[in-house]
């Protein structure tokens, strides 16, 4: 049987997919390029993944964003990036909440997407 080795990409509409790949480079520091930002695994921290999850339809945890998905970033310093991105006009969502595995903050891009950072423990 084959089998599914990683998640290949994340892929979505956007209103204006230049100027949004603009901002996550100025806000985030990603390279944006004309097919969007590669990461490769070696830029993962030692405990970072990545995750598929399905959730249920009424599920709150996306809010307050209508979108149907939510993505998650990993970033190297949580409260910094949060503060970026504030900065650059994004709106913080809840406080960072700190696992065993990692830390989490979210915001809402200028599009209406609800993203979720992790700083990996």
């Amino acid at each position: 049987m084959a089998k599914v080795m990683g998640v290949g990409g994340i892929f979505f509409k956007s209103q204006n997919p230049k100027l949004l790949g603009q901002w996550y480079r100025d806000h985030l520091g990603m390279e944006v390029g004309e097919y969007g930002a590669d990461f490769s695994p070696a830029s993962m921290p030692q405990n970072g993944l990545t995750v598929w999850c399905p959730f249920g339809e009424d599920t709150e945890y996306f809010q307050p964003s209508d979108r149907p998905f939510m993505f998650n970033l990993v970033v190297d310093d949580l409260p910094a990036a949060l503060a970026q991105v504030e900065a650059g006009g994004a709106t913080l969502v809840g406080e960072i909440v700190k696992e065993s595995y990692g830390q989490f903050g979210w915001f809402v891009d200028p599009e209406g997407n609800k993203v979720e950072l992790w700083q990996p423990a």
